[in-house]
């Protein structure tokens, strides 16, 4: 079985689900492009724990958790199936890695998860099981956790981050009521982490902030941008960084994406 690449993916808005837009449209192409998974391990931004926390559930249930949205969005469902099995892979790697860990019978798929995901495989026919993201922990435990999680792709699982490279909602209010105008800091810090991403400049990219352009303007808290470390970290340090998608939606939300291609993961030249 080919092995695959970790991807950082963005979620934006739930409106995302709606209009998905250029980033959406990367998403399908992303997924078109990649031999099928027997299973995909997504890291939401929307499920934040203590230590890492797997989910078991044989049928995930589709997650709801916003409010003061278009009626329509509650209708959409994505009824992937779980998988205990890879779920319990998944535990006993980040055990393995020495990391605490703990198991969720009942874990559904949050937005961060579904929204995504249902623009890659539409059909909901490949297994999901969802993994938490420890906000507390910052960068270093995001990158740590997708490190654990590196061998599972070469057994064709999918791993998959999903945040926003910024992601200030107070800033969203301020730049909707401004003539809807984009901050400059918003493109400034996804060009610089574009930058250190490819030059695998991970001293910097662990210190983005303190080193990066406005990186706590970009990120108030940083649970949104810990899933691209956790991918970053599940690629490992020899492998090739593709910006998948370069955008912004709602004035501030930089929708980029990644694909982090082992060698192994590397598509054919055809």
């Amino acid at each position: 079985m080919s092995s695959l690449p970790a991807l950082f993916v963005p979620h934006g808005a739930p409106t995302f689900a709606l209009r998905p837009g250029a980033a959406g449209a990367a998403l399908t192409a992303i997924a078109r492009k990649l031999p099928r998974p027997r299973a995909i391990v997504v890291v939401s931004a929307h499920w934040d724990t203590d230590v890492p926390c797997v989910g078991f559930a044989d049928r995930p249930e589709t997650i709801h958790d916003f409010w003061g949205f278009p009626p329509e969005l509650y209708q959409l469902r994505y009824p992937a199936q779980g998988s205990p099995q890879v779920a319990s892979e998944v535990l006993a790697a980040i055990s393995a890695a020495g990391l605490a860990v703990e198991r969720d019978a009942g874990r559904g798929l949050d937005h961060g998860a579904w929204v995504p995901l249902r623009m890659m495989y539409p059909e909901a026919d490949v297994p999901v099981v969802p993994l938490s993201i420890q906000s507390r922990g910052g960068t270093a435990q995001a990158h740590r956790l997708g490190q654990a999680l590196a061998p599972l792709a070469a057994s064709g699982i999918l791993l998959v981050g999903s945040g926003n490279v910024t992601h200030n909602l107070r800033d969203f209010q301020s730049a909707a009521g401004a003539g809807a105008q984009t901050p400059a800091y918003v493109e400034e810090f996804s060009d610089w982490l574009s930058v250190r991403l490819v030059a695998h400049d991970l001293p910097a990219l662990l210190d983005y902030r303190r080193l990066a352009p406005s990186g706590v303007r970009a990120q108030p808290t940083e649970e949104h941008l810990l899933p691209l470390y956790f991918a970053l970290g599940a690629g490992g340090r020899e492998a090739k960084v593709e910006r998948i998608h370069r955008g912004i939606e709602d004035y501030v939300i930089a929708m980029d994406g990644y694909a982090f291609w082992t060698p192994s993961s590397l598509p054919n030249p055809t």
